[in-house]
C-alpha cells in the first residue's frame, strides 16, 4: 500500500470524479480574505465544511446512545459560523462529494490551525467504493465556545492505494453509509 501524492489525486478527481468540487491547488485566500486552506496538498486533499452544522445540545437530558440514537440532542444550524459550546461537539459535512476507487482507502486528520485550538475533527476511514459526502465530527475540548468557519478547509484526507483490489468494497457489503448526503447521524 502506497500513499498518493497530488499529481495521483490531481489524475483521479479529473478522470474518475473521485472529489467533487474539485479544487486542483490550495487556497488559501477568498476575496482578499485569508481562510484556512483547502484544497490539493503535497500528498492528500483538505476538505472544506460545509454550512450544515447539527450542533449536540443536552437540552432533552437524553442518553447518548449509538443503537437509538435520538436526533433531537441536536440543535440544526445553517451558518457561515458555528459556535460550538464548551466540552461538547458538532456535527457537519464536507463541501466535497467523494467517489472511492475500489483499490483506495483514505484516512482522515484535522488541520492544525484548528487542533492548536483544541478543536479536534473525528472521521472514520473512507473504504474503497464508499461515496457520498463525508459527515465530520468536531469535539471542542476546552471550556470555552469555539469556532468552525464553513466553504473553509477543516481536514485532510490522505489516500492510500493498495498492490491489489478488496474482495469485498463497501458498496459490495451494501454499506449502511453509501450514497449519503447532508449530514448523517448514527445508524444500525
Amino acid at each position: 500500500m502506497s500513499i498518493k501524492s497530488d499529481h495521483w489525486i490531481r489524475r483521479m478527481a479529473a478522470s474518475h470524479g473521485m472529489i467533487e468540487p474539485f479544487a486542483p491547488e490550495q487556497i488559501r485566500e477568498n476575496d482578499g480574505q485569508k481562510i484556512v486552506s483547502y484544497g490539493t496538498s503535497s500528498y492528500g486533499y483538505d476538505v472544506r465544511c460545509a454550512n450544515e452544522f447539527k450542533v449536540f445540545t443536552n437540552i432533552n437530558s437524553t442518553i447518548v446512545d449509538p443503537k437509538a440514537f435520538d436526533a433531537k440532542s441536536f440543535v440544526d444550524v445553517s451558518a457561515d459560523v458555528c459556535i460550538i459550546p464548551p466540552n461538547s461537539f458538532a456535527l457537519a459535512r464536507t463541501v466535497e462529494f467523494f467517489r472511492i476507487p475500489r483499490s483506495v482507502l483514505v484516512i482522515c486528520l484535522g488541520k492544525s490551525t484548528y487542533a492548536r485550538c483544541g478543536i479536534i475533527v473525528n472521521v472514520t476511514p473512507l473504504e474503497p467504493e464508499w461515496e457520498g459526502h463525508v459527515t465530520l465530527e468536531f469535539s471542542n475540548t476546552t471550556p470555552l465556545p469555539a469556532k468552525i468557519y464553513a466553504n473553509e478547509g477543516i481536514a485532510q484526507m490522505l489516500f492510500f492505494e493498495s498492490d491489489e483490489v478488496c474482495s469485498t468494497s463497501y458498496r459490495d457489503r451494501g454499506g449502511k453509509y453509501q450514497g449519503q448526503r447532508g449530514v448523517t447521524l448514527p445508524k444500525t
